[in-house]
């Protein structure tokens, strides 16, 4: 229901950006930050900008680095003239993401609605098309910079209780990015759902839901047993 404004800066440090201003404006303090997808890069790059004002961070199949590689299934939408024909006219991306997105079960029809419900014509899409610009396929591209610079700080957060939850059959964030998180965080409590895929909640929604709710207080009390986990 937001306004989708046409001449607008949809890029990664401009999301940061109005994020930390309603943080400030709100004055959030002690935040648990719970991301998914591109929210990774937006939330963390908020939290070393204040670390102050976070308390906790949870991770849901997501990225908050320069991206290793990109999927084929996305890079046909940044093709010229082929790629916005097919974002902004067909919404093949929104509408792709609702039958790709989950593991061993089709989306349920509400979710499925919801998920569209913002993108009914070109003009609503324009976002979804600056989004997909938005990666950073080298170095040249400005938001390399913006990413390389956050997982440079990404250590500056580690003495929080960090939860990461993946689903293990996602094509877009692989296990992989998992590890790469796993590097950075060591002391990280990690749960991996071998039959879920990237719509983690969706696949896998109650033992996300569990192991959100669980409120460790320290970074050591988030890497005890109870907080791990493998299954589906």
């Amino acid at each position: 229901m937001s306004d989708k404004p046409q001449r607008y800066r949809y890029t990664l440090a401009q999301h940061r950006d109005n994020l930390l201003r309603l943080i400030e404006h709100l004055d959030l303090r002690e935040i648990t930050l719970v991301v998914h997808d591109w929210g990774g890069a937006i939330g963390l790059s908020a939290a070393v900008e204040q670390p102050e004002r976070f308390a906790r961070l949870v991770l849901l199949n997501t990225g908050a680095f320069p991206p290793p590689y990109l999927p084929r299934r996305i890079a046909v939408c940044r093709w010229p003239l082929l790629g916005p024909l097919a974002v902004r006219g067909g919404n093949a991306f929104a509408r792709a993401a609702t039958t790709m997105a989950m593991a061993d079960q089709a989306l349920d029809p509400v979710a499925r609605s919801g998920l569209l419900a913002p993108y009914g014509n070109w003009h609503d899409r324009v976002a979804i098309q600056r989004f997909v610009e938005d990666i950073p396929l080298s170095p040249r591209h400005p938001t390399y910079a913006v990413l390389a610079d956050l997982e440079r700080r990404l250590p500056a957060l580690a003495d929080r209780p960090i939860q990461l939850i993946w689903g293990m059959q996602d094509w877009c964030f692989r296990p992989e990015c998992l590890r790469r998180f796993q590097a950075i965080w060591p002391q990280a409590a990690t749960l991996e759902l071998a039959q879920a895929g990237h719509y983690v909640l969706e696949d896998a929604p109650q033992a996300v839901l569990d192991a959100i709710e669980r409120r460790p207080t320290s970074a050591a009390a988030a890497a005890a047993p109870q907080w791990s986990g493998g299954g589906g």
